[in-house]
């Protein structure tokens, strides 16, 4: 269970970022774009891990003595692309209007890392569905959160939550190795 909701937080911080650059860039009529990002991100980033899960059990079978070490590569590769990414402008700036198609895009961008990690929650063996859930309520949350956060203070804290998602994903991919 805790390793799900601490899963669930550090998928969300990508979102989390992107809803605070979205934020900053557009202010006037939060309560829509904070409702539009937890909508399409917590969607997103509940069916992606769902996606990964079906793939991780259909080889499972094949790799299972591998499993450990390939969800740890995985986990590695995303939070350090997330970190990687915490150093770099977002795309936020090139955004002049949020339409549903921009929305998404964006959804999807942020949510094919989840799509990755879905393959660890073979290895964490939790209920899949509840997992993705308990992601997607996650996402939503800091999604409309991150609009708020953008809106009032800015872009500073952007890069800082990518920067902690990455790091998190590093952690839970050393915990599936070791334990």
């Amino acid at each position: 269970m805790i390793e799900t909701i601490i899963l669930a937080i550090a998928l969300s911080m990508d979102a989390f970022a992107v809803s605070i650059g979205l934020g900053s860039k557009h202010s006037q009529r939060t309560i829509l774009l904070a409702f539009k990002s937890g909508i399409y991100f917590g969607v997103f980033q509940a069916l992606m891990p769902l996606i990964g899960y079906a793939g991780g059990k259909g080889v499972l079978g094949w790799i299972e003595a591998f499993a450990p070490w390939v969800a740890f590569i995985l986990l590695l590769l995303i939070g350090g692309k997330m970190i990687y990414e915490s150093t770099s402008e977002g795309v936020e700036d090139d955004i002049a209007q949020i339409t549903h198609r921009v929305m998404l895009i964006l959804a999807l961008a942020t949510s094919i890392d989840a799509m990755a990690a879905g393959f660890s929650l073979t290895i964490l063996n939790v209920n899949p569905f509840y997992a993705c859930a308990i992601i997607g309520a996650m996402t939503f949350g800091f999604s409309w959160v991150g609009v708020y956060v953008g809106s009032k203070t800015g872009t500073w804290l952007e890069s800082k939550a990518e920067l902690l998602g990455g790091v998190i994903l590093i952690l839970i991919g050393l915990k599936i190795l070791i334990f």
